[in-house]
């Protein structure tokens, strides 16, 4: 009777994780306005690589001339991992272009479209639930 009412316990506590997950994934028209595109270029702050979206930060000078911190939803890290990311392909301190659709709150969040680095001028793939088209 133990080992039933321990076993039941953990399934529970799977499924709420799975439940949790499941209810922080997002469709990417329930947060961002493909009608709002922005292209800026600032230097990354932090990157995070955790599911269900890896995420970096930029600050960018905004038209005041005040800094702004920019953060950017790239698709999950299995899927960059996939296509050829690795965990210092955007690093800290790097200058980088990017060309995203802003969220729908106004916020200074965006779905990162394009990520182009500065000093080599390459093109990262974001894996944008938008998709390559605005």
């Amino acid at each position: 009777m133990r080992n039933r009412t321990l076993v039941c316990f953990v399934a529970s506590l799977g499924l709420t994780a799975a439940g949790a997950s499941a209810f922080a994934h997002h469709s990417f028209s329930a947060e961002f306005d493909a009608n709002r595109p922005v292209k800026m270029t600032g230097t990354v702050t932090n990157v995070e690589w955790r599911n269900p979206h890896t995420w970096f930060y930029v600050d960018v000078k905004n038209d005041k001339g005040d800094i702004v911190n920019w953060g950017f939803e790239l698709a999950s890290p299995n899927l960059l991992l996939r296509n050829g990311w690795t965990r210092t392909s955007m690093k800290v301190g790097d200058v980088v272009e990017v060309e995203a659709y802003q969220a729908k709150n106004g916020m200074s969040l965006a779905n990162a479209h394009v990520v182009t680095l500065a000093s080599t001028g390459a093109s990262l793939f974001t894996g944008s639930s938008k998709g390559t088209t605005p």
